[in-house]
């Protein structure tokens, strides 16, 4: 029995980044061998055990093959005599495609220290193909290595491409899809996860809401960068560099969907896009089953962004509504996620990245003027049930009225 590390910790390593977990190979072993030595055994479709110390991964060595559409669609074979290369070829790129013996020395077959180097995300062999999550998977790691000069490598490409066009991808689960996504809009840079999909034709077909605003025109006096789509990944680009949340900027990406609903006759203006674009972000979540942490922000930000720049100009009335419905009083943390979205769609377009956005400024100062409004007992005296409350109200508002 031979022990090899394997995959993204080797990969990580040997790129001087933080390993954050480990994944092991066993070659020359049954499962009832490493029953016997404690693991503990937890794989449903194919043999992974618990080590009985650590509680890393252990997978016993396999072979798979392709025998039904989607990335479940797969037989999966293990004996003591699947070697190691045969392992590691059934992987999906040659940079996780390496190995670590128990000495340290590094097993790469398929030549992923060369790829590492070159900074290319190359497929270890034709039977990418057979699984659609890999469009996914690369382009979530040319997210995550993008600001170390990664890319696809051309042939690569192509094979997305194909998949892109075949149908596979309709094989694709909700589950699995949002699972990538997740991750990847929390990477360095979660624009080039999207960008890459466009480039090898899948965003239209798993996120056509977003693929649509591509072509797009807006007024060349607000958007320099003219172009819908492009607008999105820059405000995308600033927040992931801004440090927002991960629901604040699946916002960020869902908050223009509207404008694709714009008839070409009214480009470049899009009046009336932010309600349109509410029932295109509940669309994708439901399709998705996007969590409603991610759900609810998207919905707020598309309805309501537009308000929010305006903010400064806005009555004091306005201005309260906008926090009552945003529950903004009650849910402070989420109301701070949805100006930083806000923000990210302001700071968003070419040039313009570094401009001031004093209109979170005020709308957080609105919000803790009308949290501090409260009823003193002789305000409250001879008030009782709906008249406590609009008294309460008429309070918040002087207070938001009295801001400079």
């Amino acid at each position: 029995m031979q022990v090899y590390l394997v995959g993204g910790a080797v990969r990580d390593r040997l790129l001087g980044r933080p390993v954050k977990e480990r994944d092991w190979v066993v070659v020359g072993a049954r499962p009832e061998d490493l029953e016997r030595l404690g693991y503990q055994p937890v794989g449903r479709e194919f043999p992974v055990f618990l080590h009985p110390k650590t509680h890393e991964e252990y997978a016993l060595a396999r072979l798979e093959r392709k025998v039904a559409p989607g990335y479940r669609g797969f037989s999966t074979e293990f004996s003591p005599t699947v070697t190691l290369e045969e392992d590691l070829r059934r992987r999906d790129l040659t940079i996780n495609a390496m190995a670590e013996d128990a000495g340290g020395a590094i097993v790469d077959p398929y030549g992923g220290r060369r790829d590492l180097e070159a900074r290319v995300l190359r497929h270890v062999s034709d039977a990418f193909v057979e699984d659609p999550v890999r469009v996914l998977r690369v382009a979530r790691f040319a997210a995550r290595y993008a600001s170390l000069g990664f890319s696809v490598a051309p042939d690569t490409l192509r094979l997305m491409q194909r998949m892109s066009v075949s149908g596979e991808l309709d094989a694709l689960v909700p589950e699995r899809v949002w699972q990538e996504t997740d991750r990847a809009l929390g990477e360095e840079r979660p624009e080039v996860f999207f960008e890459t999909l466009r480039a090898c034709g899948a965003l239209a077909v798993i996120f056509p809401e977003v693929a649509a605003l591509y072509g797009v025109p807006q007024p060349a006096k607000w958007h320099p960068e003219i172009d819908t789509g492009v607008h999105v990944m820059l405000a995308l680009r600033w927040a992931a560099d801004a440090g927002l949340s991960v629901p604040a900027r699946f916002a960020v990406l869902t908050h223009d969907l509207g404008k694709a609903r714009t008839a070409p006759e009214h480009w470049p203006s899009h009046h009336g896009h932010e309600e349109a674009g509410v029932a295109l972000v509940e669309a994708l979540c439901a399709r998705l089953r996007v969590p409603n942490a991610c759900r609810e922000l998207a919905v707020l930000s598309a309805r309501f962004h537009a308000q929010v720049h305006r903010a400064e100009q806005l009555r004091a009335s306005t201005v309260l509504k906008l926090l009552e419905a945003t529950d903004a009083l009650r849910r402070p943390e989420r109301f701070e996620d949805f100006l930083r979205a806000c923000e990210a769609d302001a700071r968003g377009r070419a040039g313009l990245q570094g401009q001031p956005y004093p209109q979170a400024d005020y709308l957080r100062r609105a919000r803790s003027a009308a949290a501090a409004a409260a009823l003193s007992e002789s305000e409250r005296e001879g008030l009782s049930g709906a008249a406590i409350g609009e008294r309460l109200r008429a309070k918040r508002l002087e207070a938001i009225g009295g801001l400079p």
